[in-house]
């Protein structure tokens, strides 16, 4: 599929919740595209295709797990899960970050897997603030990775995230 085709895709499955998780926030609900293998299908390819060179792949949590796991199946990569903070046994290595309503923290084990070295793209559902993703290279450097980009399926362009990722190449299938 072309990528304007997969976007129409997206555009088409994507659900729109009004004042969710609180009044006026128009909520952006992918579960109806991830449920339907051809949709699935078409985002792990397309979410493929920006990987590169990576040998391993970033999910973040919780959507980026699955698309992260097809994309490196797709690859023939291992994934990493990011983890929100307190889900994984110790010990673990940790990035905290503000929110706009507070501070939140991703978690990577710190054991049994060894990233260092390890050229990574991360992937993830939504970007919107860049905080989440932003987090993620922070810690995903932290720890000896290269990071060599980001691909997400939807974009929320009125948030600036990409702008505060900025080196960083950023691959947004759906922009709104």
């Amino acid at each position: 599929m072309s990528s304007s085709e997969v976007s129409e895709l997206i555009a088409s499955m994507m659900r729109e919740v009004p004042d969710f998780p609180e009044p006026g926030i128009q909520f952006k609900d992918l579960t109806p595209l991830l449920a339907d293998a051809h949709g699935l299908a078409a985002v792990t390819e397309a979410l493929a295709a920006t990987a590169g060179d990576a040998d391993l792949v970033a999910g973040i949590d919780a959507r980026g797990f699955l698309l992260g796991a097809a994309v490196a199946t797709k690859l023939g990569t291992g994934v990493l899960a990011v983890r929100k903070g307190g889900k994984l046994p110790p010990p673990v290595h940790s990035e905290t970050y503000d929110l706009e309503y507070g501070t939140a923290t991703l978690e990577i084990p710190a054991e049994g897997i060894d990233i260092a070295g390890r050229t990574v793209v991360i992937i993830d559902d939504v970007l919107a603030t860049g905080g989440t993703v932003g987090a993620t290279v922070r810690l995903l450097r932290r720890c000896g990775a290269t990071v060599t980009g980001a691909a997400v399926v939807l974009e929320l362009t009125a948030l600036g995230g990409r702008d505060v990722l900025k080196p960083l190449p950023v691959t947004s299938l759906h922009i709104i």
